[in-house]
């Protein structure tokens, strides 16, 4: 079965396969999780196995929507199935565009609902390997200036939220 995702083609929103949206850049819907624990945020590394931006680091988790799922129900799938987490409550911060070359020919035109939780201490991830190869607690002043120092290391949206829209999602740090 294809994965199928919500994106505009020919100003239309329909259902288009996940693959070829970043094939030919097709502007889709997305979703961005942030986790906080205080002023840190839970950031993944992301598995080798994935099809662009393997080994980089990301925000709590990403991804798109399934064709007629809500972004909230998306983010909380998500973060149970790349993490193991759940019962966190979410909270929606805004809705960006960005556009970024992801390497291999491929192109992510995201029009992507943020959300940030609060997990409790005590709480940890269980990241699915297939997905997830690492975590880390970051102190959000720290990786602003890690993300700038060593760019290669994050994925290009990372980059962008914490560039483009670090006020609006992170109110509370």
């Amino acid at each position: 079965m294809t994965d199928m995702i919500p994106a505009w083609v020919n100003g239309i929103l329909t259902p288009v396969e996940k693959l070829e949206a970043h094939q030919k850049g097709i502007r889709h819907k997305a979703i961005s999780v942030f986790l906080m624990r205080g002023d840190k945020v839970l950031l993944q590394r992301r598995a080798m196995g994935k099809y662009h931006t393997p080994g980089l680091w990301a925000n709590t988790c990403c991804t798109h929507p399934h064709w007629g799922e809500t972004a909230l129900d998306c983010a909380t799938r998500r973060l149970d199935q790349e993490l193991g987490i759940v019962d966190i409550a979410l909270t929606f911060r805004d809705t960006v565009e960005y556009r970024a070359d992801v390497g291999s020919g491929l192109i992510e035109h995201e029009v992507v609902d943020i959300f940030v939780g609060e997990m409790p201490q005590g709480q940890e991830p269980a990241p699915n390997p297939d997905e997830v190869m690492d975590t880390i607690w970051q102190p959000l002043p720290d990786l602003m200036r890690t993300v700038v120092e060593n760019p290669k290391g994050f994925t290009p949206w990372l980059q962008i939220y914490l560039r483009d829209h670090a006020g609006v999602i992170f109110l509370d740090a």
